[in-house]
């Protein structure tokens, strides 16, 4: 059996975007979960376990293969923090602009910035998942750089590159980001499986 369609569980329409163009050269129609719908509260301790709630979530609903992503930023001097808070790290609907005015509260007068996107990605059908990791090793600068991206990215410095992961293209994003790596781990799964 090959895979001909998946559905994305998450309600963040800048992911769904990322993964349709991370999908892209790929014979997939990439549909999102139906309008309406409430995402199930992420109550896992690590990124792969809140991508399986939300990824049986969606198959339960749509019937479809369904595929979902947890991912969140790990700094070294925040003992791995924000972690799977990442995304209401200032508090639950909080927004990006408060999550990273907190991160640099957290990190001011602190010399070791290094720290890493981390991504699982989880894909749910019939009688099986398959389940695969990316990271991306940064740093964290003092203030925002570059108006692309989202969530952290204008604070997150690839050394590699000199620039932050707003300062970057979505097509150099795709290459090196945690999710991108994540999605290439998940799509050699599937090929040695035959499902695509």
């Amino acid at each position: 059996m090959k895979l001909e369609k998946i559905a994305i569980a998450t309600g963040n329409e800048h992911k769904v975007e990322e993964i349709r163009n991370l999908l892209g050269p790929l014979p997939l129609i990439v549909t999102g979960l139906p309008p309406g719908g409430e995402m199930p509260a992420e109550t896992g301790n690590e990124f792969r376990e809140n991508a399986r709630i939300k990824a049986q979530y969606g198959f339960k609903l749509t019937g479809l293969p369904t595929l979902a992503d947890d991912s969140g930023l790990e700094v070294d001097a925040l003992q791995g923090a924000p972690g799977v808070h990442s995304a209401r790290y200032a508090g639950e609907g909080a927004g990006a602009a408060a999550n990273n005015k907190k991160l640099l509260q957290a990190l001011e007068g602190i010399e070791n910035r290094r720290a890493r996107f981390r991504c699982s990605i989880v894909l749910v059908m019939d009688d099986m998942s398959i389940e695969a990791d990316g990271t991306c090793e940064g740093i964290i600068l003092d203030g925002p750089r570059g108006r692309g991206g989202f969530g952290y990215d204008p604070l997150f410095m690839l050394p590699e590159l000199g620039k932050t992961m707003a300062e970057i293209s979505q097509q150099e994003k795709n290459a090196i980001s945690h999710r991108g790596r994540a999605m290439a781990n998940l799509v050699a799964a599937l090929k040695a499986r035959g499902l695509l």
